[in-house]
């Protein structure tokens, strides 16, 4: 199993690069880059046209990595791992209709927020029959920590679908600053893998190592100074693998823990919006989501996403000890 699962690492990260290499030309001479949003921090726009829409290379990297898995799991193991990298591919598919319909109309205004909730709502609804029917469904919720259990039953499905799409959101908001997503979504396929590796979960750790791989070829290109940025394409699609791991772990809420960096970032821009509104005008942050407040007091891109894996790290540990 151990040579499986570098094989899919190593085949995951090295596509991913080649794809990078092959591709970023490809882009830029197309001008197929993004337009830096004017509210950003005034730096940023030194990065104005690089190429977006990069996500694609880790989308294809990961699917060709998961060939290798017809060789060591079983039938069964087999549809469930296609049938979620299957529902991780449309997460990414909303990004990839959003991107486009940036890069036609010239602006950094993709699809309606309401347009995206709703397509999210649908690719998760029918995700959770699908995979209810083939292979059943845990509706039992574990509280970190606690070791508290909520059968929750039928409210599962609004929970999951809620869940899914807040936390995918959420790691499309962590996408503002080179490297930080991959490098953060990287250090929680780490954590996955380990989970289900104990859990004798093959389809999870196989799952969470080839986003791992997609993660570190991606990083390549994209730490700083980014030649690509992953767009909403690659930001979506790895919000719905880390959902989709949680889901397989049997343990959604640990991903609150685990990729704690997403949600703050999303609450920082809900605390920022809704405090500007009862305050009349007032901030509570320089700029939100959090990372651009800490880019505004000074910090280096570098150094944010260095605190922000840190972080991480240090959850995944306590989750692993103490969970």
């Amino acid at each position: 199993m151990t040579l499986y699962l570098i094989s899919v690492l190593a085949v995951s990260a090295v596509c991913t690069a080649v794809l990078g290499k092959i591709f970023i030309p490809v882009l830029m001479s197309k001008k197929i880059g993004q337009p830096v949003k004017e509210i950003g921090p005034r730096w940023h726009k030194c990065k104005d046209g690089t190429p977006t829409m990069g996500g694609l290379f880790f989308i294809a990297g990961t699917a060709l990595s998961l060939v290798i898995s017809f060789f060591f799991l079983g039938k069964e193991e087999i549809l469930k791992l296609w049938i979620c990298y299957g529902f991780t591919f449309l997460s990414g598919m909303v990004g990839i209709i959003d991107d486009s319909k940036k890069l036609f109309e010239h602006k950094n205004d993709g699809i309606r927020a309401y347009q995206k909730v709703l397509l999210q709502a649908v690719i998760a609804s029918l995700f959770l029959l699908v995979f209810e029917k083939s292979f059943g469904l845990c509706k039992t919720l574990y509280i970190p920590f606690f070791g508290a259990e909520l059968q929750i039953g039928f409210w599962f499905y609004i929970f999951f679908v809620a869940f899914f799409i807040f936390t995918s959101n959420s790691v499309n908001l962590t996408d503002g600053i080179d490297g930080l997503a991959s490098s953060v979504t990287a250090a929680v396929c780490v954590f996955f893998t380990v989970k289900a590796l104990l859990q004798g979960q093959r389809v999870g750790a196989v799952l969470a190592i080839s986003v791992f791989g997609g993660c570190i070829g991606f990083l390549v290109y994209n730490a700083h100074p980014a030649r690509v940025f992953m767009g909403d394409t690659g930001s979506l699609f790895l919000g719905g693998a880390v959902v989709t791991l949680s889901l397989l772990t049997e343990d959604p809420l640990i991903l609150v823990i685990v990729g704690i960096v997403y949600f703050i970032e999303a609450f920082s821009v809900i605390l920022q919006v809704g405090y500007f509104k009862i305050s009349h005008g007032k901030r509570l942050f320089r700029m939100s989501p959090l990372h651009h407040h800490f880019e505004l007091c000074g910090w280096s891109e570098g150094k944010i996403v260095l605190v922000a894996v840190s972080v991480t790290v240090i959850m995944s540990v306590i989750s692993y000890f103490f969970e």
